[in-house]
């Protein structure tokens, strides 16, 4: 019987079968740290220590840098495979969407019109990480119609739920780029994705109002798709990052050190987006509950990995690379997980961390405690630990057979590689 194979089937055919295989890192009893569906971590993660140096300036960037190919290896089921590249096997898809985001921006009060399409507009537009990985699961996740027999039914039928899951990634981007918005206000940024922030341009009112719009469209989007289950789940995506902003704002001393806090603000602020529109793309698929929770561990666990590489790459980054000035966590007084780690190793890290960041001095301080710390490199191995959790989702799902499904599956598989192996 023939699968749904939807709108997505747009790259060439012919990849071999690739697995990337993480090796072992810090001590192997550890645990590692999972978040239940209440959002609440377990435990830290307890790993051993390696002293790896850091601060732009030292030599660290290189031994941090040539610390990646340690954590990962590719194993070959054959003697030459053809790289897999996620971004391409969507990337027709993605243009499409990204006309039709522009589209959807567009208001009729022109100040508003111009901050609103501010980041959707072409050469500023980002990767688009977020609609790849959901495009991506929407093709793995891929059922079989055993009901039809028609093949033109089978085709109606996957256009439509093409359309509706093409629509959880333009409201996932919308909801993304309106938080970057209204960060950019709270953080007082002047620059985002290598131009001038749209508050530092138009000024923060305005930057506002324009995160504000953009939540309203994804709502009415949202609406159309007159599912209350998928409703439920990215209006919670909405409150978790409410909820993730209010904590970083209002952390007690306690809490500030506290590696548990600080993955749970990490998981409302950056992964609850992704991991619910996951399972919001399953969930329109018809997909079990089961498979809806492995979507949901995927996105969860990359979320998470993603956020790990970008509180390292704010150490070891340059602000060319990274479209925003290196450093600018501990700057505004955020401390991340490399200080946290680095705490662990020395206690004394936390007095200064308690005394703030206003005062460059602090800063040399706390990055030459990091320096003689092993925090760059255990970031790494716990953005490594989710990254492989995050494989382990995908290799669980159901079996199918169908190729698409199959090299969709494989691209999952390698974003995770590429999301911990990044420079920016």
């Amino acid at each position: 019987m023939m699968s749904v194979r939807g709108l997505a089937r747009l790259a060439r055919s012919g990849y071999a079968r690739r697995r990337w295989v993480y090796s072992s890192l810090g001590s192997s009893g550890s645990a590692p740290l999972l978040l239940d569906h209440s959002s609440h971590f377990r435990n830290p993660l307890q790993s051993s220590p390696e002293v790896l140096g850091c601060r732009v300036i030292y030599s660290w960037v290189s031994n941090a840098i040539s610390t990646v190919g340690q954590q990962v290896q590719l194993q070959s089921s054959s003697a030459v495979e053809e790289q897999l590249d996620p971004f391409s096997l969507v990337a027709d898809e993605l243009l499409i969407l990204a006309d039709r985001l522009r589209s959807m921006v567009v208001a009729e009060v022109p100040k508003l019109a111009s901050a609103a399409e501010y980041f959707f507009k072409l050469g500023v537009e980002g990767k688009r990480f977020r609609p790849t990985v959901l495009l991506l699961m929407a093709t793995a996740l891929d059922l079989p119609i055993t009901r039809q027999t028609s093949e033109a039914a089978v085709n109606t039928l996957a256009t439509e739920l093409r359309t509706r899951q093409q629509c959880i990634a333009e409201i996932t981007e919308m909801i993304h780029v309106a938080s970057l918005l209204h960060d950019d206000v709270l953080d007082d940024a002047d620059t985002r994705r290598g131009i001038g922030s749209l508050n530092y341009v138009m000024g923060n009112k305005l930057a506002v109002l324009a995160g504000d719009f953009l939540l309203s469209r994804a709502c009415v989007a949202l609406a159309s798709l007159k599912n209350t289950e998928v409703v439920s789940l990215l209006a919670k995506v909405v409150e978790h990052l409410v909820t993730g902003e209010t904590m970083q704002m209002t952390t007690t001393s306690d809490q500030r050190c506290s590696m548990e806090y600080y993955m749970e603000k990490t998981y409302y602020k950056t992964a609850s987006l992704i991991s619910n529109s996951c399972k919001a793309i399953a969930l329109l698929a018809g997909q079990t509950a089961e498979v809806s929770n492995l979507a949901f561990e995927y996105g969860k666990n990359l979320g998470l990995a993603f956020q790990l590489i970008d509180d390292v790459l704010d150490f070891t980054g340059t602000s060319t690379s990274l479209g925003k000035g290196s450093l600018s966590d501990i700057r505004h007084g955020i401390v991340t997980a490399p200080i946290l780690f680095a705490i662990e190793e020395y206690p004394e890290l936390r007095a200064i961390v308690n005394q703030g960041f206003e005062k460059s001095s602090n800063v040399d301080r706390a990055l030459e405690y990091l320096s003689m710390s092993s925090g760059i490199q255990r970031t790494r191995e716990l953005a490594t630990k989710h990254a492989r959790l995050a494989s382990a989702a995908i290799d669980a799902l159901p079996e199918n057979e169908d190729e698409a499904v199959q090299r969709s599956r494989r691209a999952l598989v390698e974003l995770t590689h590429i999301v911990i192996t990044r420079t920016k």
